[in-house]
């Protein structure tokens, strides 16, 4: 293995085809069917109102589901990143975490609406968003060697918006099919939330069938021929040496920071707000699924529209604009009146969640070395995983000291405005343009 003059092991881009970008890109459609019905919407709302049977304490621990899964993936991340980028091959990474998330997405089927299933569900949805949460880090880290440097915003951002539109559809089958429906499909009853029950296994079928094109057309980095012991060595070797000399990149850590900040407050979002609609405003999970199906139209315009803004603005502007949207959004939402304000409010909410997303991965793309890029992405989720369980506690230990859900909610506006306040500090880099970039 080549090192650069910092002593780093360097390896070659793998530019892809539009096959191959594509199929990049649909990584974002198959698992974000995870995020939209199991953490965000149906399942959050049947945990809280089927299984556990309490708005208030459904919500506490749900938040407390968040804040382990993060707690996991922010000590193991930037391990893991480490040995990939010693070992090349980030796809047999993905495939094993993405195996882990579908898996224990299938089992949820079993947590039937009764207390006593209360352990079981916490326990897969942990698992499982450990799962989803790992094998993000490697997809993301691929960009950059797929990409462009001067299309990174757009490719970014493109995947981000299918991906909510990958969300939408399977929230409108699920209501369509399955809840609001007489005769559910496949003979399914509605017998212990029968028809509730089976967004487990539909979610993991459609990240199952979509997630195919990624494996198959997305080019690599080759796979090294070193066995799994000399990689995690070199691996924990190197994320010891950045470690040590993370001012060289100082930068790039005030954005991580930054983003470790303001990211909370977005991960309460998806993590506590489909709880915190249906104990609020009495939501039915039928009405839920259409607001989410609202959330991720809204949502995905605003992440193709952004990508524009990344690519010809700057990720950084792209970023601030995005956030000072959640800030307006979220004020308007925890102190909407009634439903219908709150449907508003969630609306323009939605615009900027797409954007703030995917701005922040193709900003790390240009900010991070090449050749540590997956090392980098591993630190990047330990910076949105380290305090990311601060958000959902907090909304946690608030709804549950004051008993009231708004006021619980509210706290997640703290981190938005902390997040901005630090971004301000951050430098975006000159942007190349040209081929891919290599990393000798």
């Amino acid at each position: 293995m080549s090192t650069d003059s910092s002593g780093y092991p360097t390896r070659p881009a793998t530019p892809a085809d539009t096959r191959g970008l594509v199929g990049w890109a649909m990584f974002d459609w198959a698992n974000s069917s995870f995020t939209t019905l199991i953490i965000t919407f149906v399942f959050a709302t049947y945990f809280s109102q089927g299984i556990v049977g309490d708005p208030v304490e459904g919500q506490a621990l749900w938040g407390y589901v968040a804040g382990i899964s993060s707690f996991f993936v922010a000590v193991l991340s930037p391990i893991f990143g480490a040995i990939a980028d010693s070992g090349g091959s980030r796809k047999r990474w993905i495939f094993v975490f993405s195996a882990t998330c579908i898996t224990a997405t299938a089992l949820l089927w079993f947590a039937t609406p009764d207390r006593s299933s209360i352990v079981l569900a916490m326990v897969l949805v942990i698992i499982a968003s450990i799962g989803f949460e790992f094998g993000i880090v490697f997809n993301n880290a691929m960009l950059g060697d797929i990409v462009q440097p001067d299309r990174i915003g757009r490719w970014s951002g493109w995947a981000w918006g299918i991906g909510y539109f990958g969300g939408l559809i399977t929230l409108f089958i699920m209501l369509v099919a399955f809840v609001q429906t007489d005769s559910p499909l496949f003979g399914i009853g509605k017998e212990e939330a029968a028809n509730i029950r089976i967004v487990g296994p539909l979610v993991a079928v459609w990240f199952a069938i979509f997630v195919i094109p990624f494996f198959l057309f997305t080019p690599d980095r080759p796979v090294s021929s070193k066995p799994i012991g000399a990689h995690v060595r070199e691996g924990i070797s190197g994320l010891g040496h950045t470690l040590a000399n993370l001012r060289q990149h100082g930068n790039v850590v005030r954005f991580m920071i930054a983003r470790m900040i303001y990211n909370d407050g977005v991960v309460t979002v998806f993590a506590i707000g489909g709880v915190y609609a249906a104990g609020r405003f009495g939501m039915t999970t039928a009405e839920l699924i259409q607001f989410g199906i609202l959330l991720n139209v809204t949502a995905g315009l605003g992440a193709f529209g952004f990508a524009w803004v990344d690519d010809r603005k700057g990720s950084k502007k792209a970023i601030v604009y995005s956030v000072i949207g959640l800030i307006v959004a979220s004020v308007g939402a925890v102190s909407a009146p009634s439903a219908n304000w709150f449907w508003g409010f969630g609306a323009v909410l939605g615009i900027f969640v797409g954007p703030v997303q995917a701005a922040s991965r193709s900003f790390l793309t240009h900010l991070a070395p090449p050749q540590l890029r997956t090392e980098f992405f591993g630190l990047y989720a330990l910076s949105g995983k380290a305090t990311a369980f601060l958000g959902p506690v907090a909304v946690a230990w608030v709804t549950s000291t004051s008993g009231n859900q708004s006021l619980g909610m509210a706290t997640l506006i703290i981190f938005f405005v902390v997040g901005l306040g630090l971004l301000w500090t951050v430098k975006e880099p000159e942007r190349r343009t040209g081929t891919v970039e290599t990393e000798a």
